[in-house]
């Protein structure tokens, strides 16, 4: 097991985690307990492939935005076949925005390094 710990304030936060865990011969792998109960793992789990990397999140239904997706999409007039297209497409499209506005939060986080800036350093932490 791998952890390093990055101190902000009087209390100690894992930023990265890492066990190593056996492949079953039917290509199954239990996550262990610390990070299912820490990540909040219920009934479902996204697999996401990201270069060479597999990352594994859990699904959230929080993070659902269909009822608003929806109500936008039937103010716009768009009924049957069309709403159902339509839907989907804008769908699609949320968790990459999102991962995107993460991605350019932490490329400011590292610009802004060093420059004293406090309230960057507590949101994102050290990144080395």
């Amino acid at each position: 097991m791998v952890l390093k710990e990055v101190k902000r304030g009087s209390v100690m936060k894992r930023r990265e985690w890492s066990e190593r865990r056996n492949i079953s011969p039917k290509r199954q792998v239990t996550i262990p307990q610390v990070f299912y109960e820490g990540l909040g793992f219920e009934k479902e789990v996204e697999f996401v492939r990201r270069g060479n990397e597999l990352i594994l999140r859990p699904v959230r239904d929080d993070m659902d935005f269909s009822k608003e997706i929806l109500k936008d999409l039937v103010a716009q007039g768009l009924s049957g076949q069309e709403l159902i297209n339509e839907f989907e497409a804008v769908k699609s499209k949320i968790r990459p925005a999102v991962e995107m506005m993460l991605e350019d939060a932490k490329t400011v986080a590292k610009k802004r390094k060093g420059t004293g800036d406090t309230k960057t350093q507590e949101l994102f932490g050290d990144n080395d």
